[in-house]
C-alpha cells in the first residue's frame, strides 16, 4: 500500500493497493485544479489497474466551486490518460446531479475514454485478480469478482 497527500481543504489522503500484479487507487476529496498535474498524485496512480476518482463536478461547474476540494469528470479523464490507468471509475457524485444527469455524464465520459464507469450502489468491478487456490473455507470469496 502506498499513499499520497491530496489537495483538499483540511487535507485528505489518496491510497493505492498493489497485489498480484494488479492495483487499485482510491482518490477521494481532491481538487486537481488547473495547470500541471501534482507529481505525487501522478506517481501514485501511474499504470494503475483501476482508478477510483472523486469527480463531483463537470468542467462547467468548477468555476463556482474553486476551493471546495473536488474535481470534474473531465479532469478525471485527463488524469487517467496521463497516468496510463487501465480503467477509470467516477465517483463522489454531486448530490444535485439526478439520475438523468449522471446518465449524461456517463455517456460523455465513456465516449471520451472507453471503459470508463460511473459508480453506482452495489457496483462490483473485476480487475482480473483471482486467488491461486480456493479452499472450502474461502470458496465463496474465490467465486466473487475481486475489487
Amino acid at each position: 500500500m502506498r499513499t499520497a497527500p491530496l489537495n483538499h481543504p483540511g487535507g485528505a489522503t489518496g491510497y493505492r493497493v498493489d497485489y498480484g500484479g494488479r492495483s487499485v487507487a482510491y482518490i477521494t476529496d481532491i481538487e486537481i485544479g488547473v495547470g500541471p498535474l501534482d507529481p505525487a498524485l501522478l506517481s501514485l496512480v501511474k499504470g494503475v489497474s483501476l482508478l477510483i476518482l472523486d469527480t463531483t463536478y463537470t468542467n462547467d461547474e468548477l468555476p463556482s466551486h474553486v476551493g471546495w476540494g473536488h474535481s470534474s469528470w473531465q479532469q478525471g479523464i485527463e488524469l487517467a490518460n496521463a497516468a496510463g490507468a487501465e480503467r477509470l471509475c467516477l465517483f463522489h457524485h454531486d448530490p444535485d446531479h439526478d439520475d438523468d444527469e449522471m446518465d449524461k455524464i456517463a455517456a460523455k465520459a465513456k465516449a471520451s475514454r472507453p471503459g470508463t464507469i460511473v459508480a453506482r450502489e452495489g457496483l462490483r468491478v473485476d480487475i482480473g485478480l483471482r486467488p491461486a487456490t480456493a479452499t472450502a473455507a474461502n470458496a465463496d470469496d474465490a467465486a466473487r469478482p475481486a475489487l
